[in-house]
Formats: structure tokens, C-alpha cells, sequence
């Protein structure tokens, strides 16, 4: 249980840095920012056991949870702005 209020945490502040990163206007309160950082938490850990920096089992840090934010950030972004234009 306590686990996952740790991923929980880390999520936040890993989005909640991703945000202050990229500042500009971004959907959703604490909870979508929460999400963003285990979404980006999950994506640079997969990443990470792909190109062999991390063993089967390991979590990805907060410096790599908070770049895969900024990422799926920079994604939501360019999809956001093209949809707006049409």
C-alpha cells in the first residue's frame, strides 16, 4: 500500500517540475500533474530497461521520471496546437 503512495508522490513533484520546466498552459489541477509524472515515471522506465541503463524490476529515478514528463508534455503540446488551428 505504502508503495503506492510513493509513486504517487514522486509523480507529483516529477510533474509538478515537468510543469515549471514548460511553463505555459497546461490542462488539469493536481491530479492530472500527479498522472503526468507516473505516466512520464512508466515511459522513461521502459525506456531506460530498453537501452539497458536499468535492470528488469527498476524504477527510473526522478531527474528520468521528470524528462519523460517534459516529454509526454512537449507530445500533449503538439497535438493540442494542431487541433486547436483546425
Amino acid at each position: 500500500m505504502s508503495h503506492y503512495l510513493w509513486m504517487c508522490l514522486i509523480g507529483l513533484i516529477a510533474g509538478a517540475l515537468a510543469k515549471l520546466i514548460m511553463p505555459g498552459k497546461d490542462p488539469g489541477g493536481i491530479i492530472v500533474t500527479m498522472l503526468l509524472g507516473i505516466a512520464g515515471s512508466l515511459m522513461a522506465g521502459f525506456f531506460g530497461r530498453t537501452m539497458g541503463w536499468y535492470e528488469a524490476g527498476q524504477g527510473a529515478g526522478l531527474v528520468m521520471s521528470v524528462v519523460g514528463a517534459v516529454v509526454l508534455l512537449a507530445v500533449y503540446r503538439l497535438f493540442d496546437r494542431r487541433t486547436a488551428a483546425q
